[in-house]
């Protein structure tokens, strides 16, 4: 794809001038670095980063049947979201497969908000579209704004900080706060890809570059997706046409604890079929003894037997090493002893539990 077809983002200015590297993804050119991917990888993991994360598409969802429609093509219980609260979900299809990961927000009965992956924005929107035997309206709301994620343990006291909103503190998890940052009202929702804590500001597109100047300028540093991949890698999360998608279950990754065991919704029985029944392979993490970077479509071996295959891979900065996820033969345990194939050599390995990192306080 050319760069002339592809989409810019509100802050793309921004990162130019900050000396960004920009690369395709997803339609647009995005910033993949700028200090490097290592540097900005301990930024987010000791302090406080950022990401422009306009890309991504923001839905909103609005109707008297619009939590019937949810309940019905999502496969988490919305039903139990209170006002001002989120969810991480799927959309899933009729086989058991995903359509792709999003979050849904209640804003009140007959308001919902909706975040998907950029390079599913399209198909999500005609698969919502085609599923919409509800009157809901669908209004897509990505070109009107910007979406900039601030993650890192001192993320949350940053914006009190810069706000003065103290309910940014006390917010549960996808929980939805309206502070004013930066002199910028946001839309902040206590969510993100890293594993640390913080949140992902939404605001109008009009004002992406002040709010992005004005967390510069309180000392949050600007990250790439380069770091972005490597914190969610090690942070246990799926990336969508790696460890998610159409004819993917998301019982093999790990991800039963978003599915509801109660409520009907598209899909439903395949999908429970495969909970009750297992999956022949399952996502499991995989860590090597050297600093090599796996990739995926590179096979796994146990015992000198081909067991599964790497989908995603990284140097994980925090660990000092190689690292990864691969759906692996079911029956093989962590703690196991494998090798990965890296062009005809067998780099020694464990299998280990996906989630790398995880912050305990």
């Amino acid at each position: 794809m050319s760069t002339d077809v592809l989409l810019r983002t509100p802050l793309y200015d921004a990162h130019v001038r900050a000396g960004g590297k920009m690369v395709p993804f997803a339609g647009y050119l995005m910033p993949v670095q700028y200090e490097g991917i290592i540097a900005e990888s301990k930024a987010v993991r000791e302090g406080c980063g950022m990401f422009d994360v306009s890309h991504m598409a923001r839905l909103r969802l609005t109707g008297a049947r619009v939590l019937e429609y949810l309940e019905w093509i999502t496969t988490n219980d919305v039903s139990k979201l209170t006002d001002g609260t989120g969810q991480y979900s799927m959309l899933p299809n009729e086989r058991g497969g995903v359509v792709d990961d999003i979050i849904v927000y209640r804003i009140h009965d007959s308001e919902f908000r909706m975040v998907v992956n950029a390079s599913n924005h399209a198909k999500d929107v005609a698969w919502m579209k085609a599923q919409n035997r509800f009157e809901v309206e669908i209004e897509d709301m990505t070109e009107a704004t910007a979406m900039i994620a601030v993650q890192g343990p001192g993320a949350v006291e940053l914006l009190v900080k810069m706000s003065g909103e103290e309910a940014l503190r006390d917010a549960a998890a996808f929980g939805i706060v309206e502070p004013v940052v930066g002199g910028v009202r946001c839309f902040a929702a206590r969510s993100g890809y890293t594993g640390e804590d913080g949140y992902e500001l939404i605001c109008a597109a009009s004002e992406a570059e002040p709010l992005w100047n004005a967390l510069l300028a309180a000392g949050v540093v600007p990250c790439g997706l380069g770091s972005r991949d490597t914190l969610r890698v090690e942070a246990g999360l799926p990336l969508y046409g790696h460890e998610l998608g159409d004819d993917l279950s998301p019982i093999a990754a790990g991800l039963g604890w978003v599915i509801s065991k109660t409520k009907p919704f598209l899909g439903s029985e395949a999908i429970q079929q495969a909970r009750a029944q297992g999956t022949p392979t399952k996502l499991q993490g995989i860590k090597l003894e050297s600093k090599r970077l796996v990739a995926p479509g590179m096979r796994v071996f146990v015992e000198g037997r081909d067991v599964g295959e790497i989908v995603s891979g990284i140097y994980s900065p925090m660990m000092d090493c190689g690292a990864g996820f691969a759906f692996i033969e079911s029956s093989i345990p962590q703690g196991t002893p494998c090798h990965v194939e890296m062009r005809g050599k067998m780099e020694p390995g464990t299998v280990v539990n996906k989630r790398f990192f995880k912050r305990n306080s």
